[in-house]
């Protein structure tokens, strides 16, 4: 497995511009470690139809339509993991839905049953299926197609259709990224707020203009002081979200209302107030 830089464009790894430029320098980026790999020793590219737990980093318009065309020019699979970011999570039902691209391969889990029953799915193109019309498939687990799973999938995507949850996430999340907007104004340590629909991720920073992290990546137990009360006091407050090095997760489910986001970034804003305790 080998590893490419995101196009990270608040901490773009080459310094650009602009969100477009670290996209740009992102694509050379991969094709230069494609090449180098040797393109027929690569299976396949493997990516989040939207980034999740990695910091919900933001794609640049036409960055997934461009590393089709790279997966196409030499014969690689191309990935999409919608395990986060499947089934209204990011306000369309799948993350890749938002850059108009068809993967070759998608895996979903998670918000396939919302969690009640696990269960996972893999779809694959028609040129992938039909590969194994005449040739064996040796793959098989002991509960693969359990019925009661399947059956909370379906009851579960139901619901979603027939709730618009899908769209209603997409507009909740528009009213989230306004509120957290106002929430910038009064918490210095909030250096940039990274969302899509209901799947969003507060990067906090000790300073805005060297952008320092609160919390380093991969902090040891000495470095996570701030991170460890800012989770803390979110559970205290009687609620819970992902909090992870200097990255507060808002991803509450796609029924949420707008008084419950209310009283979640209230909460949150407690938590933030303890970040801007370390800023300088």
């Amino acid at each position: 497995v080998v590893h490419v830089e995101n196009p990270y464009a608040y901490r773009c790894p080459w310094n650009s511009s602009s969100i477009e430029e670290c996209g740009e320098r992102a694509l050379a980026h991969l094709e230069r470690v494609i090449k180098f790999e040797n393109p027929e020793s690569v299976a396949a590219i493997i990516f989040e139809g939207e980034s999740g737990s990695s910091g919900c980093i933001k794609y640049p318009p036409m960055y997934f339509k461009k590393v089709r065309e790279l997966c196409d020019t030499y014969g690689i699979l191309l990935v999409d993991d919608e395990t986060m970011s499947g089934f209204g999570r990011t306000g369309k039902m799948f993350g890749i839905d938002h850059h108009d691209v068809t993967p070759d391969i998608m895996v979903m889990a998670k918000g396939l049953t919302s969690g009640y029953l696990p269960l996972g799915a893999m779809t694959v193109t028609d040129t992938i299926a039909n590969y194994f019309n005449d040739k064996p498939m040796l793959l098989g687990l002991t509960y693969s197609a359990h019925p009661v799973s399947c059956a909370a999938a379906l009851e579960n995507i139901k619901i979603l259709e027939e709730g618009n949850l899908v769209d209603k996430a997409a507009e909740m999340g528009l009213y989230i990224e306004s509120e957290v907007e106002k929430l910038k104004a009064k918490h210095p340590s909030i250096g940039d707020f990274r969302n899509t629909g209901l799947l969003g991720c507060i990067e906090l920073v000790k300073n805005r203009k060297t952008k320092e992290r609160t919390t380093p990546w991969n902090a040891k137990p000495h470095e996570m002081e701030a991170t460890l009360r800012m989770a803390a006091k979110i559970r205290e407050l009687g609620m819970f979200t992902f909090v992870r090095w200097n990255w507060i997760f808002i991803a509450p489910p796609l029924n949420v209302t707008k008084e419950e986001v209310d009283e979640g970034l209230k909460i949150i804003s407690e938590a933030l107030a303890i970040a801007d305790e370390y800023c300088n």
